[in-house]
């Protein structure tokens, strides 16, 4: 509230300068007119200014300076060449905007470059943000999953978007083929609805490689050129990137690391899906999509049991468990499913007993059979 009070009264102290003043000429309400003009003028680039980092502040500054030294030295040439007169001042002064106005865009673009936290002091404090950039490629924005991540609030610096990543996921939106174009405003909307996010800061950067042709490669160029990070769950992409020396995020690689442990011996209950491969196994599979591979389970299929973990197996493509299902733990349950349901339609009554079962009170004398008895 307090800057917003010195911001006015800046505005009215210049308008009242340009109202006692006239430096303008004209009368003293229009000059305060204009004068206040000027102060807002001011304080837009003022509130412009705060947004950039110091980074491309002194970059700004060193390409202005640059770029002012380089239209003197062509202010004299075009003194000696061109007669007095309103075209030589027109030329000085055109050559002197359009030098400093290439030297402030083009320092402003390259101070990204410097390394502060070299110099230390003051200058320390920028060494935290000089990996703060996560650019996102195609394939991730498709995906979806870094919406969730984002929402979370497990990213933190700035979502850079860059703007040929845009344009190939225009051309994927406007595709003749059905899946690709729905691909395409998938991935479209998810870039609205991070948007749309206030704990992260999104941007689109319009930086763009002319002589590199494909889009990986362009992204590699670009976390150079920022010093960040890609955001990728292409597995080419991110070896190559690796190559080149770019760190990379992988959003399959987050879902692998966030997987449960499990641990040889332990009891999980899974659902047999289907065959496996092998002689007599079965597979299910974990909410996650884990895949689980279970010996002695395949006539299993269809119901819900209680394995035994054998051994875990990482993969590049994901994880893989392999159990064991122990069938002596259900085979009282499953005699009475595999008894003839006729037996008993065709022997409606018990048999008579023997002399030998009146004998023992209809208990069996075969010695075998009394040990199972009791």
């Amino acid at each position: 509230m307090d800057l917003y009070i010195i911001r006015v009264i800046f505005v009215l102290l210049v308008g009242v300068a340009a109202y006692f003043l006239q430096p303008f000429g004209l009368t003293k309400p229009l000059d305060a007119i204009f004068g206040a003009l000027i102060g807002a003028a001011i304080i837009v680039c003022e509130i412009r200014l705060r947004a950039i980092s110091l980074k491309r502040l002194i970059g700004s500054a060193m390409g202005s300076v640059l770029g002012i030294g380089g239209a003197y030295m062509f202010s004299v040439v075009i003194r000696y060449s061109v007669p007095d007169g309103h075209l030589q001042n027109f030329l000085q002064l055109l050559v002197m905007c359009v030098m400093a106005y290439i030297g402030l865009v083009v320092g402003a673009a390259k101070g990204d470059l410097l390394n502060l936290a070299a110099l230390g002091g003051i200058f320390g404090g920028e060494k935290q943000n000089r990996r703060s950039y996560k650019i996102l490629d195609t394939s991730v924005i498709i995906d979806g999953r870094i919406a969730d991540i984002a929402e979370t609030g497990f990213l933190d610096g700035v979502l850079t978007i860059p703007a040929f990543v845009l344009r190939e996921l225009q051309l994927v939106a406007d595709s003749a083929d059905s899946l690709k174009r729905n691909r395409g405003r998938r991935g479209l909307d998810i870039l609205q609805r991070i948007q749309k996010l206030t704990n992260i800061q999104v941007t689109i950067v319009e930086d763009d490689f002319p002589a590199v042709r494909e889009v990986d490669m362009k992204l590699i160029e670009l976390a150079k050129l920022y010093e960040g990070k890609i955001v990728t769950n292409d597995f080419n992409l991110n070896k190559v990137a690796q190559l080149h020396g770019v760190d990379v995020l992988n959003i399959n690689e987050l879902a692998n690391s966030l997987k449960p442990i499990v641990l040889p011996g332990e009891i999980m209950k899974v659902f047999i899906l289907k065959e496996g491969k092998e002689y007599n196994q079965g597979v299910a599979y974990l909410d996650d999509g884990t895949m689980v591979v279970v010996d002695n389970a395949r006539k299993m299929i269809g119901k819900t049991i209680d394995i035994s973990v054998t051994s875990v197996l990482q993969t590049t493509a994901g994880k893989m468990i392999f159990g064991k299902f122990d069938e002596r733990g259900q085979t009282g349950m499953a005699k009475p499913e595999t008894r003839p349901p006729d037996l008993r339609k065709s022997n409606p009554q018990p048999a008579a007993p023997t002399p030998s079962e009146h004998h023992n009170g209809g208990q069996v004398s075969d010695p075998a059979r009394g040990e199972e008895a009791r």
